[in-house]
């Protein structure tokens, strides 16, 4: 999937969506949100921890990081990274289901 085309896709699954880019080596450790999370790598590499399994993803592999689970990220490449993530909208079903409005 292209870049341009995520934030639209995940919209319509209820997620929102950010561009984001990290130097090598910056980490983002123990987070941890009351609604899922995805992650996309779209270019470079990063590494994603939480529930006792790390995962480097491919570009373009989508990550699903679950409510309420600790998770640390890592650019562990050479080179600066660009990523997406997004998190569910906790009203996304009753937006979904409301007359005459669109997911956001």
């Amino acid at each position: 999937m292209e870049l341009s085309q995520i934030p639209q896709a995940w919209a319509e699954r209820g997620f929102s969506c950010t561009i984001w880019t990290d130097p090598p080596g910056q980490v983002w450790a123990n987070f941890v949100h009351e609604v899922d999370e995805l992650v996309t790598l779209v270019e470079g590499e990063i590494e994603l921890s939480f529930q006792g399994q790390t995962l480097r993803p491919r570009i373009g592999e989508e990550v699903l990081i679950p409510a309420g689970a600790r998770h640390t990220v890592h650019n562990i490449g050479a080179t600066t990274n660009r990523w997406c993530f997004g998190y569910k909208h906790k009203d996304y079903r009753q937006i979904i289901r409301a007359p005459g409005r669109e997911p956001h």
